[in-house]
């Protein structure tokens, strides 16, 4: 590992100057057609923001300089603006008509400017209802999803409680993304503002399993299944009994615990030994997936001084620029080099990735732990029945790398069974929980569902749009008529 600059887990987005983003919202303002805010889907693909979020409005009172009325406009239609600025890939931008034939308006760090100046100024509030309306709302799950359906329908007057398994409130937003990514005092201060306005939170009660369905469906008068798609894909090659092979997902959980547990001494997370995979000083690390959790694996290895990181994506590397099949304002697939993947240039020489290949066996010591993997190139080829381009294994191509440690960021299958099966809801056959078409109600009378465990994995803007449509339909369905958007 070559000398580089000290990386630690503190956040590394810093905030934009006000006059660079002054000057970007003046671009905005030579727009004919915003395609940012359409939030519709062309070609099977996300174009514009899902939370039809006004951004030629919103810019125009950057480039005047009013922050506060720009705050004001945001906030009509986004719950939480300080979390998309660090974490979304802005669909805003990629859908952006200045990106046609140059840069798109930086309308993601315009909305960080926007939030932090409201934050300062004291502008940000989540309001407590003058008059409660007597009806109870039950949210299973704490992720954006659940907390931005919680901040709605609290402020419309219903009592709101929110369930979270795990010992913090957050779900994705706390043990999903690393914290250089989003500060989770970040996530700390919103929670305390939902907490004061009135919102009853509860920890480690894992409904499904200590609170059942039967006994919630009594005390409240609505339920909303926020539970997102936590179901790891597995990888199921020889050898995945091997010790050392760990979920990403539990992986950054345990990572991002331990840094708040050292109240965020990123030195003592650094050199700690007791984590559950022991200490990576020294390690080889191999990621196997793409995406941004395996760019977050990236990363945080990097951090806990592993000897080397190997990125396993069975895809083939995208193009640098927009395919001529690939036109805009479809979502761009082109490569994205992110900061996990910077650090490790950075700090090794080169690209951690190696694409078109897959694991086929672990390799393990008489002991069962893990010393290796053995991989094989893919190559993309059609499958005459069904007309689908299938990765399949090239002969000849096989390989051994050195591993002590793999882990698995191969994406998620949906929400987890235990909880459909407490509730009775129905579910696709990815395991999604199925809604009427347009109305986020699942199959058992009074129960919700929104965010990832509806849709599947997905983004945190996603979630936020999902949990504020569901909390207006279960308004609607409380009072007969709705007053949010």
């Amino acid at each position: 590992m070559k000398k580089c600059e000290k990386l630690d887990f503190n956040e590394f987005h810093k905030a934009p100057r006000l006059d660079d983003q002054v000057k970007e919202a003046c671009r905005c303002n030579n727009c004919g057609v915003p395609f940012c805010q359409a939030g519709m889907m062309i070609a099977g693909m996300a174009s514009g923001c899902p939370l039809n979020n006004l951004v030629p409005e919103t810019n125009a009172l950057v480039a005047m300089g009013n922050l506060s009325e720009a705050y004001t406009r945001l906030s009509k239609t986004h719950s939480f603006p300080e979390f998309t600025s660090r974490v979304c890939p802005a669909l805003c931008e990629n859908a952006c008509t200045g990106g046609l034939h140059g840069k798109p308006i930086a309308t993601k760090e315009n909305e960080r400017a926007i939030i932090d100046y409201a934050f300062e100024h004291d502008l940000v509030k989540e309001h407590a209802p003058a008059v409660r309306t007597g009806k109870k709302v039950a949210i299973i799950g704490s992720g954006p999803s659940g907390l931005a359906a919680a901040g709605l329908l609290n402020m419309r007057g219903h009592l709101v409680t929110v369930f979270e398994r795990s010992d913090r409130v957050g779900g994705l937003l706390r043990y999903g993304i690393p914290n250089m990514k989003l500060d989770k005092r970040v996530l700390d201060r919103r929670v305390a503002l939902m907490e004061e306005a009135g919102v009853i939170f509860k920890c480690n009660v894992n409904v499904g399993k200590e609170l059942h369905a039967s006994d919630l469906l009594k005390r409240f008068d609505r339920v909303i299944l926020c539970t997102g798609a936590s179901n790891p894909r597995d990888i199921t090659a020889p050898g995945r009994d091997a010790k050392g092979i760990y979920f990403a997902v539990d992986f950054l959980k345990e990572v991002s615990r331990k840094l708040m547990d050292e109240d965020y001494d990123s030195d003592k997370v650094m050199s700690a030994t007791d984590f559950s995979f022991g200490s990576l000083k020294g390690k080889n690390v191999i990621v196997i997936g793409g995406g941004d959790t395996g760019n977050d694996c990236v990363g945080t290895s990097v951090r806990l001084g592993a000897a080397s990181v190997t990125q396993l994506e069975m895809m083939p590397k995208p193009p640098e620029c927009r395919a001529a099949s690939n036109p805009w304002p479809e979502w761009p697939k082109i490569l994205k080099t992110d900061y996990g993947q910077l650090n490790a240039i950075d700090a090794y020489g080169h690209d951690p990735r190696i694409y078109e290949t897959t694991v086929t066996e672990f390799l393990k010591e008489k002991k069962g732990q893990l010393t290796g993997v053995k991989t094989v190139k893919l190559t993309p080829k059609k499958d005459e029945k069904t007309g689908r381009m299938n990765m399949v294994p090239v002969a000849g191509t096989e390989k051994t790398l050195k591993a002590d440690i793999v882990l698995i960021a191969a994406g998620f299958l949906g929400s987890e069974a235990y909880i459909r099966e407490d509730f009775g809801v129905e579910c696709d056959g990815r395991t999604n929980i199925t809604v009427a078409n347009g109305s986020f109600a699942t199959s058992k009378d009074r129960v919700f569902a929104a965010g990832d465990c509806h849709r599947g994995q997905s983004l945190v803007v996603w979630a936020i749009a999902e949990g504020r449509r569901a909390a207006a339909l279960v308004d609607e369905s409380l009072m007969g008529y709705t007053n949010l958007t």
